[in-house]
């Protein structure tokens, strides 16, 4: 059975691509260089909108496939939506290695945030980037800080929805059916 991969790759729209990783439109209220897309005041924080909505963005099919393709061992990309997928799934392994089993939503906030905030992190073409091959370099200095902006952009917001979706149901202690997934790395790697 093969891996899930994003419903962004059918996208009549191509995003624009820095390297061969796209720039997609998001939900967010985080500045950054992404298009911004409506936000529905109705949905609560922890829920995402249907997919079929307007307010759906590549960041709520990340959440939503984080658990499953984390199973996986192998990938393979069929666009580039499946690019950021697959950067987004690291990115949540690694939130959620930060957040402990006693941990309030506090002190969880504290940590996840500060890794989502620190700007010391690889891009594709950096040496410290896991798996370079799948991913281009950008072209120059100005594509990489666009670049660079756009995946600060993407991390701050991935931290704040995973934080909702942790502490749910209880802000002092965070859910179990997501904690069991701190241990599983997808594809074998994390960043």
């Amino acid at each position: 059975m093969p891996a899930y991969n994003s419903v962004f790759n059918e996208d009549p729209n191509p995003p624009r691509l820095i390297g061969n990783f796209p720039l997609l439109p998001l939900r967010t209220k985080t500045r950054g260089p992404a298009y911004t897309l409506p936000l529905d005041p109705s949905l609560p924080p922890a829920e995402s909108p249907d997919p079929d909505s307007e307010s759906y963005d590549i960041l709520d099919e990340v959440l939503s496939l984080f658990r499953a393709n984390t199973f996986f061992r192998n990938f393979e990309i069929q666009g580039p939506a499946d690019r950021l997928l697959v950067y987004g799934i690291w990115f949540l392994s690694d939130c959620l290695s930060k957040i402990k089993p006693h941990a309030t939503v506090r002190e969880a906030q504290k940590d996840v945030l500060n890794l989502a905030l620190d700007l010391n992190f690889a891009i594709p073409g950096d040496p410290g980037f896991p798996l370079n091959q799948m991913y281009e370099a950008p072209r120059d200095r100005q594509d990489a800080e666009q670049l660079k902006q756009y995946m600060s952009q993407v991390r701050q917001e991935l931290a704040t929805r995973l934080l909702a979706r942790v502490y749910a149901e209880d802000e002092s202690k965070p859910s179990k059916w997501w904690l069991s997934f701190t241990k599983r790395k997808f594809m074998g790697k994390a960043l």
